[in-house]
């Protein structure tokens, strides 16, 4: 095995490590997991409530629920199937979610009775099937969301410089050597910054759908 190979090999390891870890934090209430949690997936969730014609406190309400939802049932999650993940797994108990607070909703409307109140029922739009599987192209948009909101938060973890680098080479795809001379670094310096962050946002996304 060459030494790019071993590198390689002890990375995959670090990351089904961190995967286990968070997860095993999660199912055991660890308040650092579940803020990760929150602040990782939250607006994803939101996201999904939004998509659904939530109103902006309404989608706010429903993502709490998921949360409380989340923390009952997280004991149940299990990856044993080939594309189980935690990201269709929250998607579930969202949809969930939602079609109980349309049915909510319609209650409400049939309570009041009258005409008013049928117009307001058919105002309600379908809610989504829970027991649908995600599309690829919703798994495409999620890996998107998240990976945003990842770089969002390792974002603080870096200095301006090492974060340009990373920045304008993997995202950019700026030439290394024009970077290096950009930013006044070596060029080790900057294949090292990039790899640097890519390993972090690695980590912090470790439990996305494969």
């Amino acid at each position: 095995m060459s030494h790019d190979d071993d590198s390689m090999s002890r990375e995959d390891s670090s990351s089904k490590s961190i995967s286990t870890n968070f997860l095993a934090g999660i199912r055991g209430q660890t308040p650092e997991a579940w803020q990760r949690l929150v602040d990782l997936y939250g607006p994803m969730v939101y996201h999904w409530c939004r998509q659904s014609s939530l109103r902006a406190e309404d989608a706010a309400d429903v993502v709490q629920e998921v949360f409380a939802a989340a923390a009952r049932g997280v004991a149940d999650f299990h990856r044993d199937q080939p594309g189980d993940s935690f990201s269709a797994w929250l998607r579930t108990i969202t949809r969930n979610k939602i079609r109980d607070y349309f049915r909510r909703r319609q209650g409400k409307a049939v309570a009041k009775g009258g005409t008013q109140a049928q117009q307001q029922i058919m105002a309600i739009p379908e809610p989504p099937d829970p027991d649908e599987p995600p599309t690829q192209t919703e798994q495409a948009e999620d890996r998107s969301l998240l990976s945003h909101r990842a770089l969002e938060l390792v974002r603080a973890e870096f200095e301006d410089r090492t974060w340009q680098a990373f920045w304008l080479v993997a995202v950019e795809e700026r030439s290394p050597a024009d970077v290096a001379d950009e930013l006044d670094m070596t060029l080790h310096a900057v294949y090292k910054a990039k790899s640097r962050v890519l390993i972090r946002l690695r980590q912090e996304l470790d439990d996305l759908p494969e």
